[in-house]
């Protein structure tokens, strides 16, 4: 018996030493960090180390609060309940129903996938003590800014958020190199859309930014970026000059087509979160122009079924006429409802979006006798962007209230297949899926014309101290950026259309099966189909469904291979982890939340 029993427990001291090795560590392990380690990061970091403490807390017993439960419960969909916190996620499926403000107060509040700790970071040398801190202690590490994302990619059991949300610096400077001259935005990695709208507008610039003025504009980035200014100035990738970066040994470097041009390449579109910590990157910024918009919205209850499917066929068919004219289209439909809401042309008046882009489909809609209503405007781009896809900050998107899917759609597919095209989507809708469409031309429109415009001011922001410094005149110059000097998947440049679906996320507990049976049928039913008639196309690796089975061709195609050489270059050790990125098939996430090794090598 006594043999029996230290063999026993030989067994289980190398499975314990297995499992270490192999797996992240969770509050409990042996491994984990005592009171007193953690305390010693804190004061590394100047009390920058704030430990969880989910915001649905008070909707549950012992912290239960009445009115601030009933006001969470109000604002659930609204971003700003979120991106202000160190842990929330706007994705519901990825908290797990865990301290979830809508299920009983007397169920426990407990971590369960919330990140455990979380640096709020300011500068790149908060985000190295981060690192090396996880790195030592086999933690887990997350890099999250709103927690706006898809993929639970802000989030994770027993890790070590690295919070870049309050880093949110802008200084607009003047570069001169072998391949720009010019004024350019530094930003820092906490930086949103809308902060960057706002702080170029004022220096009398534009830059390339999310449509959605909550998103953090480092992870838009790496992921290639679609924006509003697309089709006159290419994806937010194609825009980066330098990034500022943490590497996985807990280094600082610089990554630019001249510096470790590698993990430049890697970086501009191959995915966030997967090769390194950004914590600050400059991009090109644009002189400022009057922007040409417009909203058109009509109703199928006004007209026939088959009029109705004619007018979106209609719409699609004139996209690409519309991206080649330097429109920017988004746009939204149901069953019942079509809203092409904002069309963007930089450097343009409503005039000419009325009568030049949207001329033919309007007429097309006259002819089909088809009532809607439309708005044109002309406005700097601020006000263009504020009007149509503010109020700002928060927006007009609601959060944790929806699951996604995505494909890239051709323009081929557009110009040769379209009916094929119009099967799938009247069948998509017919099942309750909403479509939400961006349209416009993504190839580089860095060109090899030079283009010199005076630039009366270059304006220095922070924006944790409202100061502002005003210097000298720019000048501006753009050369040849070729579409493969970064990582953005190529069938991008092919695409017309960037096509979400969209299927409703229900909050109520008793929903959580049927919300569950839902993402299946995105997974199984839905996306397949649109696939069917996109054999050339891809998906948003920002914006897709999480479940995606061919993500490796669909997120980054030809690129993998290299992508993987430069993941094993610079993070072998996997210190960089998120769902569907490059090389996370090497890791799993078992049934307590843990993060293991799936091979040995």
């Amino acid at each position: 018996m006594k043999t029996a029993l230290i063999s026993a427990a030989v067994v289980l001291g190398a499975l314990a030493a297995r499992t270490t090795a192999l797996c992240r560590v969770l509050p409990g392990d042996a491994g984990w960090p005592d009171a007193a380690a953690w305390a010693a990061l804190n004061e590394t970091i100047n009390g920058l180390l704030v430990a969880t403490v989910p915001i649905g807390h008070v909707c549950h017993d012992p912290t239960y609060d009445a009115d601030a439960c009933a006001a969470l419960q109000q604002g659930w969909t609204r971003p700003m309940t979120h991106l202000g916190t160190s842990s929330s996620v706007m994705q519901p499926f990825f908290a797990n129903q865990s301290c979830d403000p809508f299920t009983e107060q007397s169920k426990p509040c407990q971590l369960d996938n919330y990140v455990s700790y979380a640096v709020n970071v300011s500068s790149a040398a908060d985000i190295q003590a981060a690192v090396r801190f996880a790195t030592k202690n086999n933690i887990r590490l997350v890099v999250r800014n709103t927690g706006h994302d898809y993929f639970g990619r802000s989030t994770g059991a027993g890790a070590l958020a690295i919070w870049t949300h309050h880093f949110n610096n802008i200084d607009f400077i003047r570069l001169s190199d072998s391949s720009y001259s010019g004024t350019a935005m530094k930003v820092g990695a906490g930086v949103m859309g809308y902060q960057a709208v706002e702080a170029a507008d004022a220096a009398g610039l534009v830059a390339v930014t999310g449509e959605c003025p909550t998103v953090g504009l480092a992870g838009f980035t790496m992921g290639a970026g679609h924006s509003a200014l697309s089709s006159s100035f290419g994806l937010g990738a194609d825009q980066v000059l330098e990034y500022e970066v943490v590497t996985a040994d807990g280094q600082i470097v610089t990554a630019s087509p001249t510096q470790n041009s590698d993990l430049y390449w890697a970086l501009s579109g191959g995915g966030p979160g997967t090769f390194g910590v950004v914590a600050s990157m400059t991009v090109r910024t644009y002189p400022a122009a009057l922007v040409g918009g417009a909203s058109i919205a009509l109703s199928a209850a006004y007209t026939t079924p088959e009029k109705f499917q004619q007018a979106f066929a209609a719409l699609h068919a004139l996209l690409p006429n519309m991206t080649d004219l330097g429109a920017h289209v988004i746009y939204t439909a149901t069953n019942t409802l079509l809203q092409v809401s904002p069309v963007t042309v930089f450097n343009s008046t409503g005039e000419y979006v009325k009568e030049a882009v949207l001329g033919p489909f309007t007429a097309r809609l006259a002819a089909l006798g088809i009532p809607f209503s439309a708005k044109y405007t002309t406005l700097s781009y601020r006000d263009h962007y504020a009007t149509y896809l503010g109020p700002l900050p928060n927006g007009n998107l609601a959060v944790s209230s929806y699951q996604f899917g995505s494909r890239l759609i051709p323009r081929s597919v557009l110009l040769r297949d379209n009916a094929a095209l119009q099967t799938v989507l009247q069948n998509l809708t017919s099942h309750g899926v909403i479509l939400a469409g961006s349209a416009a031309d993504y190839r580089s429109k860095i060109t090899t014309e030079t283009t010199t415009t005076t630039i009366t001011t270059v304006t220095t922001t922070n924006l944790n101290t409202n100061t502002t410094d005003t210097n000298a005149t720019a000048l501006t110059t753009f050369r040849k950026k070729e579409d493969s000097a970064n990582a953005v998947l190529p069938q991008w440049r092919d695409a017309t259309v960037q096509l979400q679906l969209i299927t409703r996320w229900d909050s109520a507990p008793s929903a959580w099966p049927a919300m569950l049976a839902d993402q299946r049928r995105m997974t199984e039913e839905y996306v397949p189909q649109l696939e069917s008639v996109t054999p050339n196309g891809g998906a948003y690796v920002n914006e897709a469904d999480f479940r995606l089975r061919e993500w490796k061709r669909d997120f980054f195609g030809n690129n993998y291979g290299r992508l993987m050489s430069i993941k094993n270059t610079w993070d072998k050790e996997g210190v960089f982890w998120v769902l569907k990125g490059v090389g996370s098939d090497r890791w799993a996430v078992d049934g307590e939340g843990r993060l293991c090794r799936t091979d040995e090598d």
